[in-house]
């Protein structure tokens, strides 16, 4: 079974980072940071920090496991909340930007709350539901060591 890593990556402006994905002859969604583990990832974490530097060209720290989820495709996804400090959206570099036929990756930031994650098509829906419940519960905050 195919492992995921994906990150909740909160800004300092009390803000969530997702990508907009916009593909041809599907409603567009968004996603967050994260993709799959690597043979040469040490670790969940590893992999977290690769694809987040991959995706956004970003830093983040202070990584907390947040929930594990299995998605429809039978892949389980390691969500963690991160604490992001930087980031350079022109300065990605996975594979999956160099694909013509893959669509539009657009970044965006998300208030952290209610109304602005509920207004998402915030992939896979079970994160969704669970951010919102931790918005609501007043538990959605940047990590610290």
């Amino acid at each position: 079974m195919k492992e995921r890593v994906r990150a909740i990556l909160l800004t300092t402006d009390g803000t969530m980072l997702v990508i907009n994905r916009i593909r041809p002859g599907i409603p567009p969604y968004q996603v967050l940071v994260g993709g799959g583990i690597e043979p040469e990832d040490a670790d969940l974490e590893a992999a977290l920090l690769r694809e987040i530097r991959e995706e956004i060209a970003g830093e983040a720290v202070n990584l907390h496991p947040f929930c594990r989820l299995q998605n429809d495709k039978s892949e389980t996804e390691h969500f963690y909340l991160a604490q992001i400090l930087a980031w350079n959206f022109d300065d990605r570099t996975g594979p999956e930007f160099t694909c013509d036929d893959r669509g539009e990756y657009l970044l965006e930031e998300v208030p952290l709350t209610v109304e602005a994650v509920d207004a998402l098509n915030l992939m896979p829906p079970q994160i969704k539901d669970a951010l919102l419940d931790a918005i609501r519960a007043g538990n959605l905050t940047v990590p610290v060591a």
